[in-house]
């Protein structure tokens, strides 16, 4: 519970600033190096450049899978980096091969890839879906028929925003490397929560905010065989794959936090599995007319700290806005918003019938949640759910 009396529950939003990122922050501010481009010829410009370059190998350290230092691109966020990914990657594939004019993405991507669609097929590519099944997972199976020696690329997240279902990378990735098309997985969710599997991707992306680092800074890190064409342009920056001055300040703070959360990696996951596991059984127990948005489990292939549930009879935002007033913070796993009456294009394309999707809650957190604040939680949301069935 913070000071104000909030126990806010949606880290996979945005999670708070971890103390070793905002000490990493304060460090700067206080170091000769603030405020230089590390761009710059000067002694003070080199020596930002010496500081920027050591976080990037701290980030592919964290990552794993192979990632050199050189690979990691610096980008403003997820969604810049997901961005980048299908335009540049897609382009590059084609400029390499002609024939390479299929693009292959999950349709339970985050929307930072599924709105991207459109402009694809602007830009004369074929984009099909490949969909998950009931319990949100994305199979080998499912993606095969859709293969040829047409994709370009083919993107599935390492593990879903709403859900939290982890996703099989590594067979993916293997069925779109034996049709020679490329692999990038959206990391934003996974990195630093579950051990990635990366060792056979092409890309990756993966964002400071959801692991205590900064908001405005991510990385979509490329092997460096990996064909891209730059999708902006201005001082050559990141190896020309990226303009823009780097922002040394929040690149320091995220190779903080990410030392922080993948060194403590095991321990956090347990402790953290442990309490959303308890938090499921209460709310979904029997008689309480909450579900489960998935079958899948915590200890057998869902993040930990992401309890996805269905409240059916009462709408997200209503949840949403009661829970607030009760002092708890958390977010739809749908779409739904104030004159919506959609259902999250997830759930959906898992196969969730429209009413009970219309009622899902995301509840996410890490170790610096309490078990008692979700105890309290849970009773608020019991209680919430039995007035709102009550009225109707």
């Amino acid at each position: 519970m913070d000071q104000n009396g909030f126990v806010y529950l949606d880290y996979a939003a945005s999670a708070p600033m971890s103390e070793p990122a905002l000490a990493a922050e304060l460090a700067y501010e206080g170091s000769d190096i603030a405020g230089a481009n590390p761009n710059s010829l000067h002694t003070l410009g080199r020596k930002a450049q010496q500081a920027l370059e050591k976080t990037r190998r701290d980030l592919a350290r964290c990552l794993g899978g192979g990632f050199r230092p050189s690979d990691v691109v610096y980008t403003s966020g997820g969604t810049e980096s997901n961005n980048i990914a299908l335009y540049g990657i897609s382009e590059g594939a084609r400029a390499r091969d002609r024939k390479r004019t299929r693009v292959i993405i999950s349709a339970i991507e985050h929307d930072s890839e599924i709105d991207v669609a459109p402009s694809l097929r602007g830009r004369g590519f074929d984009v099909e879906f490949v969909r998950p099944d009931r319990s949100g997972r994305v199979t080998a199976e499912a993606l095969e028929p859709l293969l040829d020696d047409r994709v370009a690329l083919v993107s599935v997240m390492s593990a879903n925003n709403e859900t939290g279902v982890v996703q099989p990378v590594a067979e993916l990735c293997r069925a779109a490397h034996a049709h020679g098309a490329l692999f990038h997985t959206d990391a934003v969710q996974a990195f630093g929560r579950i051990p990635l599997e990366l060792d056979e991707v092409d890309a990756v992306s993966a964002a400071a905010h959801k692991i205590g680092g900064p908001v405005g800074i991510a990385v979509l890190a490329m092997r460096g065989r990996t064909p891209f064409r730059p999708q902006g342009f201005g001082g050559g920056q990141e190896q020309g794959r990226r303009a823009g001055t780097q922002n040394v300040r929040s690149a320091l703070a995220f190779a903080a936090a990410a030392l922080d959360v993948c060194e403590n990696l095991s321990e956090r996951r347990a402790l953290v599995s442990a309490r959303a596991n308890r938090l499921y059984q209460t709310l979904c127990a029997e008689g309480t007319g909450i579900l489960p948005t998935t079958s899948a489990t915590i200890d057998e292939g869902r993040l930990p700290g992401m309890v996805s549930i269905m409240c059916p009879g009462v709408d997200s935002e209503t949840l949403i806005l009661k829970l607030d007033r009760a002092g708890f913070e958390v977010s739809a796993g749908s779409a739904c918003s104030s004159g919506s009456l959609d259902p999250s294009h997830v759930l959906s394309a898992m196969g969730i019938p429209r009413d009970q999707a219309l009622g899902a809650l995301r509840i996410s957190f890490d170790e610096r949640i309490a078990e008692d604040d979700l105890d309290r939680f849970a009773q608020a949301l019991l209680d919430i759910v039995r007035q709102q069935n009550g009225r109707l």
